[in-house]
């Protein structure tokens, strides 16, 4: 959202500008720098090998790759979930050196991989390839090469995430010099306390929990009261709906702050979110990339308690009272969730265009409700000012188009110009799930949501598994309707 002030039509009162850095959360592309992509020197080429549990299992294809002077620059393993039994083989994920090492005189590193590839195959062993110039490959009746020709690594299991847990671009612990806290001493060490949570935090654990202290609750309580002031008026009915839930079942209320563990269960129960703290902001690489699996990653430290109408980042007025109650509704889930499955491998490009996506929609969006015009994205329903301006006949109102908003210039120090206006939620994803199909990447990805992971469809066998489940779907929803016409006859 815009951070400057969530109460910004307040008089009187002197807004401050935010860095742009701040928006890296939504929308700057940063250069795909996870721990399998590596940068200008190295982790361009990766590999993933899939090798047994067993004593040794790695020895021969780390002797293979030294045969072809293959060099490596790291190295880590990670238990597959595509087998029954999940300790039966691990993956492991290797990055490959482009520094020609002085006593290769010949052969490109492209040919030496592809040898070592080769080989490996021809033992049985499944390798992936991820990198340029592997385009020739295919399949050998000995294994299975799949190659992703230039694409970014991305997370394939929930667990993947833990690699952003220390991976934030701005604030967590570090504030800029003109942050209204940067001068407080108790203030920086309570945001290290709480950061420290959650770069400590790995998937399955309980979400971290914080006791916040009297200036915190007054905090809160003055940003709660003004906003559910004008929720019955502004918000859309979806998150009319859903606020009163999460009173009555997550402890919302102007005296206490919600516990992420409590929320967290509540929308897994809902649409099967789940909410993950995070230090400060993430690249919109790895935030979007967590939608896929549909985790949305929350801060839990609160803003200054001197300038409680303003934030120049997202705290956790802005994440359980803006994000929050829409990813309980289930259109809404998953308008969020394919959002974040078209980012997987995406370009940094379609990035940029994905996070402009984002923030005209989940961020600052509205939605036709009887006639009339509501909000629905949390950077508006975490914004006393904003929430009243963007309904205002001051705005330009467009009908949503991810096409358009894709391309949408965007301000940084004032109230948007353009907002766009979705017909629902549904008609929303429709029209985003057309506009996925440009995202330039040569497979397809499915969420298994039984597994929790991400598969790449790129094998007529990937696809006839999906057909056989659909196939299931389809003959349950033919069974329901029978049942339903035999009970209540037909018209």
């Amino acid at each position: 959202m815009l951070w400057r002030s969530f109460f910004g039509s307040f008089k009187g009162y002197r807004l401050l500008s935010p860095t742009t850095k701040v928006f890296n959360r939504y929308f700057s592309v940063e250069p795909n720098t996870s721990s399998y992509s590596g940068n200008s020197h190295s982790g361009r080429i990766s590999l993933v090998v899939r090798v047994p549990n067993t004593p040794g299992s790695l020895t021969q294809p780390l002797a293979v790759l030294g045969k072809y002077q293959v060099n490596l620059t790291r190295i880590e393993s990670r238990p597959t979930t595509e087998v029954k039994q999940p300790d039966a083989s691990y993956d492991i994920f290797i990055n490959v050196s482009e520094e020609t090492s002085p006593i290769v005189t010949n052969s490109s590193l492209v040919d030496r991989i592809k040898k070592a590839v080769e080989e490996l195959n021809s033992h049985g062993i499944k390798v992936t390839v991820l990198g340029e110039g592997f385009e020739d490959m295919a399949q050998s009746s000995g294994g299975e090469v799949s190659t992703l020709s230039g694409i970014p690594w991305f997370p394939r299991k929930m667990r993947d995430l833990d690699a952003f847990a220390s991976r934030t671009l701005e604030f967590g612990a570090e504030l800029d010099a003109d942050h209204p806290g940067f001068h407080d001493k108790a203030y920086r060490e309570r945001r290290q306390s709480i950061t420290e949570n959650a770069k400590q935090y790995r998937y399955g654990q309980p979400l971290p929990h914080v006791t916040y202290s009297e200036k915190e609750l007054k905090t809160w309580n003055t940003v709660y009261t003004e906003l559910t002031q004008l929720y019955p008026t502004h918000a859309c009915k979806q998150y009319r709906y859903i606020f009163p839930l999460l009173e009555k079942n997550c402890g919302y209320s102007p005296h206490q702050i919600p516990q992420l563990q409590d929320v967290s269960e509540f929308l897994r129960e809902c649409t099967g979110f789940r909410l993950r703290p995070v230090m400060g902001l993430l690249s919109p690489r790895d935030f979007l990339n967590g939608l896929a699996f549909r985790v949305f990653h929350s801060t839990q430290y609160i803003r200054h308690h001197s300038k409680p109408l303003y934030t120049p980042e997202p705290d956790v007025c802005h994440e359980l009272l803006g994000h929050a109650p829409m990813l309980a509704d289930p259109d809404f889930a998953e308008f969020s969730h394919q959002i974040g499955l078209a980012s997987l491998g995406a370009s940094d490009e379609d990035i940029d265009r994905l996070a402009r996506c984002y923030w005209f929609s989940v961020e600052f969006g509205l939605v036709k409700e009887d006639g009339q015009v509501k909000a629905y994205g949390a950077g508006l329903l975490s914004s006393f000012g904003e929430l009243q301006y963007a309904l205002s006949n001051e705005p330009q109102l467009l009908p949503w188009d991810p096409f358009v908003a894709s391309k949408q210039p965007y301000p940084i120090t004032q109230y948007q110009p353009v907002y766009f206006v979705a017909d629902s939620f549904s008609s929303a994803t429709d029209k985003f799930l057309q506009f996925a199909e440009t995202i330039a990447r040569p497979f397809s990805v499915w969420y298994n949501p039984y597994s929790q992971t991400i598969e790449i469809v790129d094998s007529i066998q990937k696809i006839m598994k999906i057909a056989g489940q659909t196939k299931q779907s389809c003959s349950l929803v033919t069974e329901a309707l029978r049942r339903l016409e035999t009970r209540f006859g037909t018209a």
